[in-house]
C-alpha cells in the first residue's frame, strides 16, 4: 500500500520543518540571524490513466485520468533576508548596516567571508575586528592614543588625536550587495560566503545608491518572529501527528485483510 510510504515521506518533511523553526527560535537573540523557512515540493506521479490519452476510436480524450502521488519532499530551506531591528548600545564598535549590504570580512582561509552581525572589536594591534579576531575588510586601524573613535553614514572612520582640532580619517569601511542575498551560503559563526547562486558580491560605499547606510553604536537583532515561529511549529506537530495517522490506519488495513480467510 502506497499510503505507508507516502505517510513516512510526510513524517520526514515535517521534522525537517520542525528542525527549521527550532534553528530560528535558537537563533532569536543572534545579532543578524535571518530566519529561514523550509519548502516542499510534491513527488512523482504514477499514472494508472494517463490524462489526456484517446479513450475510443472516436478519438475521445480521457479529461483528468488517475495520478496517484507518491508524498512529499523538502525542497529548500529559504532564507528570508528581511532587515532586523536596530538596537542601540551606545558602543562604538557596534556597528549596523540600516539597508542593503553586508560587512566584508577576511577569514583564516583566505576567503571573504560577509556578516550582518556588526560587534567589532580591535585587536591588539588597534585594528578592527570580529569577536573571532577575523580582519573587517578593508583593514582600519585606530591609532592607541585616539581619544574618540566616530564611524559616519558612509562608514568613514574618524579619530580624535591630541593636539589636532580636526578628526582624522583612518579608513572607511566598504559594504557587499549580492543580486541573490537568499542564494549565500552560511558557514555559521554568523557569517556567509558568496555561492554560484548569490551571484558576486558588488563592493561599495554606504549610504550610496543601493547600499544601506552605517549605524555607529546600534547592532541588528534577529529578524525572527517568535509568535510566527510557535505557530508553524503547533502546525508542523499537527501535520506529524496527521501522517502517523496516515500510517497507523493503513497498518490496521493491512492487519484486516492478512486476517482474511
Amino acid at each position: 500500500m502506497r499510503s505507508l510510504s507516502i505517510g513516512a515521506s510526510g513524517m520526514l518533511a515535517q521534522q525537517t520543518n520542525v528542525e527549521v523553526i527550532s534553528n530560528n527560535i535558537a537563533n532569536m537573540t543572534t545579532t543578524g540571524y535571518k530566519r529561514q523557512r523550509a519548502e516542499f515540493q510534491d513527488l512523482l506521479y504514477q499514472n494508472q490513466r494517463r490524462v489526456g490519452s484517446t479513450s475510443s476510436a472516436a478519438g475521445t480524450i480521457v479529461p483528468s485520468g488517475i495520478q496517484l502521488g507518491l508524498g512529499v519532499k523538502t525542497a529548500s530551506t529559504y532564507r528570508i533576508t528581511q532587515q532586523g531591528s536596530l538596537q542601540e548600545t551606545q558602543n562604538d564598535f557596534d556597528i549596523a548596516i540600516n539597508g542593503t549590504g553586508y560587512f566584508q570580512i577576511e577569514l583564516p582561509s583566505g576567503e571573504v567571508g560577509y556578516t550582518r552581525a556588526g560587534s567589532f572589536q580591535l585587536s591588539p594591534a588597534g585594528e578592527i575586528v570580529t569577536q573571532d579576531g577575523y580582519r573587517v575588510l578593508p583593514g582600519i586601524t585606530v591609532p592607541n592614543d585616539a581619544r574618540g573613535v566616530t564611524i559616519n553614514d558612509a562608514g568613514e572612520v574618524l579619530v580624535k588625536l591630541d593636539g589636532q582640532v580636526a578628526e582624522a580619517n583612518v579608513g572607511q569601511l566598504q559594504i557587499a550587495a549580492f543580486a541573490n542575498e537568499a542564494g549565500l551560503e552560511a558557514i555559521g559563526g554568523n557569517m556567509f560566503l558568496e555561492s554560484p547562486a548569490s551571484g558576486a558580491a558588488i563592493a561599495g560605499v554606504a549610504n550610496s545608491v543601493g547600499y544601506g547606510k552605517i549605524m555607529q553604536g546600534f547592532l541588528e537583532a534577529s529578524n525572527v518572529n517568535v509568535v510566527s515561529e510557535i505557530t508553524s511549529l503547533i502546525t508542523a506537530q499537527r501535520a506529524y501527528e496527521m501522517n502517523s495517522k496516515v500510517i497507523k490506519t493503513t497498518d490496521e488495513m493491512m492487519q484486516t485483510t492478512s486476517q482474511v480467510s
